[in-house]
């Protein structure tokens, strides 16, 4: 009966050892870093898909943890189309924070401020009554028209070109309320570029600004970034990258596509892919302006996804 004990420790031992076991295992293993590709392999893909589309792109590219970046034509003028509506935004809220305007203050939706393309206001009935953040939630999750030209009328262009330029981004304009060109307060650049114009390193700045709660105070940014995270235009940057966080923005025009925003990878990547001059002007999921950042925006988060 002395050898059960004996026999057990050495079949144990036996087992251990054909498994490939040893007492080391029993501390945990160490965390191995993941391994990222060259920063250098991004850019040859990025060139390449940039090179392949009917029109000119430009991006401007960051990872806020690691502060690699990419650009291309990063300091050019584009079209923003809707995009613009982010510093928009940005310049309400910071009004908000100066205490010159609360979000609660009420707007009044009348027939004569409805105007067409994207959004829902155009077809309610009025007189209706909403909050500035009513107006707020729907200019940046449907990029709602009418919406934004109750905010600008609000609050003002000029106040919007003030914001922008107090953050350093000079070249950041809107120059009119969507669909009212008539009222532009920049006639020559609203004529060459329509509803507002920026540069791909300026509007990816600003992002990076809300990122870090130096746009406008950390409470507000963080606001800011979450109503972009339900923005409903998932045809771009984020139309291959199902499950990815992102607070983003997009613009459709006839000859641009815009989207820029921060993905959340885990780390945080700010994006911003703007393009003009597009051969392809139709608008479906599938026009070549989206599909084009939309490969873009793979190709990110296939870098540094972890």
């Amino acid at each position: 009966m002395r050898l059960l004990p004996v026999l057990a420790v050495v079949l144990g031992a036996t087992l251990s050892t054909a498994c490939g076991l040893t007492a080391q295992t029993a501390t945990p293993a160490t965390a191995v870093a993941p391994v990222t590709a060259p920063l250098s392999q991004l850019r040859r893909t990025l060139d390449s898909i940039a090179d392949a589309h009917r029109g000119v792109v430009g991006f401007s590219i960051t990872n806020l943890e690691t502060n690699e970046h990419l650009e291309r034509r990063g300091d050019e003028p584009f079209s923003t189309a809707s995009l613009i509506k982010v510093p928009v935004l940005v310049a309400l809220f910071d009004l908000a924070e100066q205490k010159q305007l609360t979000l609660d203050d009420p707007l009044v939706l009348t027939d004569i401020d409805k105007v067409g393309g994207a959004g829902q206001l155009q077809f309610l009935r009025t007189p209706m009554t909403m909050r500035l953040w009513d107006a707020a939630w729907l200019m940046s999750t449907l990029s709602d028209n009418t919406a934004t030209n109750l905010l600008l009328d609000r609050i003002k262009i000029r106040r919007v070109w003030q914001k922008m330029e107090a953050l350093g981004l000079p070249r950041t304009k809107v120059h009119s309320g969507s669909m009212t060109r008539i009222a532009s307060v920049a006639p020559d650049s609203s004529a060459k570029y329509g509803l507002g114009v920026t540069t791909p390193n300026e509007m990816a700045q600003l992002f990076t600004l809300m990122a870090q709660g130096k746009a406008v105070s950390a409470k507000a940014d963080s606001t800011m970034l979450w109503i972009l995270e339900h923005n409903e235009d998932n045809s771009k940057l984020t139309r291959f990258n199902y499950g990815v966080r992102a607070a983003h923005k997009t613009g459709d025009v006839d000859r641009s596509r815009t989207d820029c925003g921060v993905l959340y990878l885990p780390a945080r990547v700010v994006a911003c892919v703007l393009t003009r001059d597009n051969v392809d002007t139709r608008y479906w999921t599938d026009s070549e302006g989206n599909a084009v950042i939309a490969q873009i925006g793979r190709a990110i988060t296939a870098h540094w996804k972890r």
